[in-house]
């Protein structure tokens, strides 16, 4: 059987849900090509032979581009048997098969491809036998990357000096084991998480460390979920590839209950810790279930520094709870806490989602401000109870994204919003502190295509 996997976005990386049932399939005979659209173009020709088409749809984003191409996926092939896969194929389940979907599959997907190509190739019925979601525990085999554009295609760590290393990526394990209530991985995995072999993670290393891999994103949802799994892994890589650099994420929480492994983490090569903070506000934090404090937020952050690393916090700016002077608040935190370099800009602009399934809508201040799900766009659509929060939130995506288009630096988009925030509540903004500060701070690596959900 022809199969085509294709990935339409997973945040400039190589995409691993590509790669690792591409191993699953060929070893049990299919012809498999896979297909990065973010990357390359539609492949006309491999998609009017191929027997069975699946979409890796692990966010958002990558949803929505999917849905943009299948239409001319169909036109050149309406015969194939159709495959949704990833974190958004369960939850969005019948809105993919009233598209013509006949395959969905979450969680675990890899023995589920491997089923569902077999069983389709015998010629038996195409009624989905294989679970929807499986949380079954998985053999797991290194990533077959063969086919896939060059790392040097993908997105890479930049340096201050404008030097830069080819980045790979890979997984150490999937699911998480927390319940965070905006997290789209808590639908599927319910606080279910899952290792993946040591030996297979260090094989995939090895592989793209062959071909040009000078800095490693390990992409885990936490990458401490399995602490001594984590820090085995590291110690391993390190003794193997001592130059080898690596990024992590790692939640607030787990960084300060495993404070002592972050020196190990920077003895071993690791360059920045990616982690959702989400916001400044306590309140805010309880209603998102994310297990810290602002407080707790700015222990992380002396900790990571104490111990030689970069902590990059992400946010949730724009929520139904945000205020004008809310958000005047983050800024001047982040400022306070000499994290104006450290924070990609598009984070000062990112807006809540609620996808299906959301935990979001156990609450019923949520409820009261959704509206009907909309299929198309693939979340409960919903406006701030104050309309100035939104326009306001427009007004920052719009600077930000001026800003990366003219490559200002991130102080100086930062110096924009910080404009835009005390403009929006009538007021004067004031100096932001000693850009000398700002200055040392920035002295540290980032990814060119930043982290966000």
């Amino acid at each position: 059987m022809k199969v085509l996997l294709i990935s339409t976005y997973e945040l400039g990386r190589q995409p691993w849900g590509l790669a690792s049932p591409r191993a699953w399939l060929t070893r049990a005979g299919a012809s498999v090509t896979c297909l990065d659209l973010s990357r390359q173009p539609l492949a006309e020709q491999a998609v009017a032979c191929a027997d069975f088409i699946a979409f890796y749809i692990p966010m958002h984003t990558a949803t929505r581009l999917a849905l943009e191409v299948l239409p001319r996926i169909r036109k050149l092939n309406s015969h194939a048997h159709l495959c949704f896969y990833g974190l958004y194929a369960p939850v969005n389940e019948a809105y993919l098969r009233r598209l013509g979907a006949e395959i969905i599959l979450g969680g675990e997907f890899e023995a589920g491809l491997l089923s569902a190509v077999e069983r389709l190739a015998r010629s038996e019925p195409s009624d989905q036998r294989e679970p929807v979601i499986s949380l079954a525990r998985q053999a797991f085999l290194p990533p077959d990357r063969q086919d896939l554009p060059p790392l040097a295609q993908y997105a890479r760590l930049i340096y201050p000096d404008g030097s830069f290393r080819i980045t790979g990526y890979t997984e150490a394990s999937r699911g998480c084991k927390h319940l965070c209530r905006h997290c789209p991985i808590v639908p599927v995995y319910h606080g279910v998480f899952r290792i993946i072999q040591p030996e297979v993670v260090l094989e995939d290393i090895r592989r793209q460390v062959a071909v040009g891999a000078e800095h490693i994103t390990f992409g885990d949802p936490d990458f401490f979920n399995g602490i001594r799994h984590a820090i085995r892994l590291v110690q391993s890589l390190h003794q193997e590839f001592p130059k080898l650099t690596y990024d992590v994420t790692i939640k607030i929480e787990h960084l300060l209950r495993h404070a002592e492994h972050l020196r190990t983490l920077r003895e071993t090569g690791c360059v920045f810790i990616t982690s959702a903070a989400e916001s400044v506000e306590d309140e805010v934090l309880r209603k998102l279930a994310k297990g810290h404090t602002y407080a707790d937020f700015a222990a992380a952050v002396i900790l990571c520094r104490e111990a030689g690393l970069t902590l990059a916090p992400t946010f949730v700016a724009f929520n139904p709870w945000t205020t004008l002077d809310g958000y005047r608040t983050l800024l001047a935190r982040l400022a306070e806490l000499g994290l104006i370099e450290q924070v990609a800009p598009i984070q000062l602009a990112i807006r809540l989602l609620i996808p299906a399934g959301s935990r979001l809508l156990e609450l019923q201040e949520i409820r009261n401000v959704v509206g009907p799900f909309d299929e198309s766009a693939l979340v409960y659509p919903w406006a701030h109870p104050d309309p100035r929060v939104d326009a306001l939130g427009q007004e920052v995506l719009e600077t930000v994204l001026r800003g990366v288009e003219r490559n200002l630096s991130r102080g100086e988009i930062f110096e924009h919003v910080w404009l835009c925030a005390h403009g929006a509540l009538g007021l004067s903004a004031p100096p932001l502190p000693d850009t000398r500060d700002r200055v040392a701070l920035a002295a540290v690596p980032y990814l060119t295509e930043p982290w966000y959900c």
